[in-house]
């Protein structure tokens, strides 16, 4: 009798793990086919640029992929190399994180005061529609050749796109859940944390994943204007050289902190869905 007890209770829970392990197994065959797929790709493009340099396209501008990375090793081995990378990931951290507090705080004061926001909005779109590589000059005039000028051009690209994001995330926020919530004796926190945060929370993280490429566009931008010093200054110095291997080196070390901000905030994103309980809502929405 022991033994039926055990089989019918252990009997349900193993054919339940069954299906799971194999969608599991299949989850990790279906993401090794793409990675190994990925990797092909890659493989045939170096494959294909470094055949058809020089006897398709002209060597002195694409360069080859071995010459590449004889200027990658030679940048990652130096001592100027790494401090170049320093200083622009030093301006591009600063400027975005300035960038999303000073856009953070211009959304909520104006999506939480309707008239002021009615009154400011067409000054800050025309502000916007400026050009923020036009702005340099004006930062280098007030700030010199030195990192504030180019945080400075980060951080005005990325305020805008969270500044929009925030605002209009307050001013479409459903006014009918703000209403229960005050009904059911809530007050203004109880609305922050069960209205606004859950509403603000997409578009936020949208709007930095936006503006972390903006930040870097900024930076390069101004350090292609003026500088002494940054992985932007030495893009330039290259393209005045004609030196094609040194500078897909650079943009190579450009994509590489690109990806690494973006895998930073893609953490965050999904830390903070989680704790708002929002993760379930994300991974379900494409079944609906």
């Amino acid at each position: 009798m022991a033994t039926l007890t055990d089989k019918a209770v252990t009997g349900p829970d193993t054919d339940t793990a069954a299906p799971a392990a194999k969608r599991a197994g299949a989850r990790l065959r279906s993401t090794g086919s793409v990675i190994v797929l990925r990797l092909l790709v890659i493989v045939v493009a170096l494959v294909l640029w470094q055949v058809m340099s020089g006897s398709v396209v002209p060597e002195y501008a694409v360069s080859k992929p071995l010459d590449v990375y004889d200027a990658l090793t030679h940048m990652l081995g130096s001592a100027s190399g790494w401090n170049d990378i320093r200083v622009t990931t030093v301006e591009v951290l600063a400027g975005f994180g300035l960038g999303v507090a000073a856009g953070t705080v211009m959304g909520l004061v104006l999506g939480s005061f309707p008239l002021l926001g009615r009154v400011l909005e067409p000054l800050v779109a025309a502000v916007n529609g400026i050009p923020k590589i036009a702005l340099a000059p004006l930062f280098l005039l007030f700030f010199g050749i030195g990192p504030w000028s180019k945080i400075t051009i980060a951080m005005t690209g990325v305020a805008f796109v969270v500044f929009y994001n925030i605002y209009l995330g307050l001013r479409l926020r459903e006014r009918e859940l703000v209403e229960v919530v005050q009904v059911m004796g809530g007050r203004r926190h109880h609305v922050l944390g069960y209205v606004t945060l859950p509403t603000l929370a997409a578009p936020f993280f949208a709007a930095l994943k936006t503006g972390g490429p903006l930040a870097i566009l900024g930076v390069i931008g101004g350090e292609f204007i003026a500088s002494s010093e940054g992985v932007g200054h030495e893009l330039f110095t290259a393209a005045q050289n004609l030196d094609a291997a040194a500078e897909f080196a650079g943009l190579i070390v450009l994509v590489a902190i690109t990806l690494a901000l973006n895998a930073v905030l893609s953490a965050l994103d999904g830390y903070a869905l989680r704790r708002l309980g929002l993760a379930g809502r994300r991974r379900a929405q494409p079944k609906s």
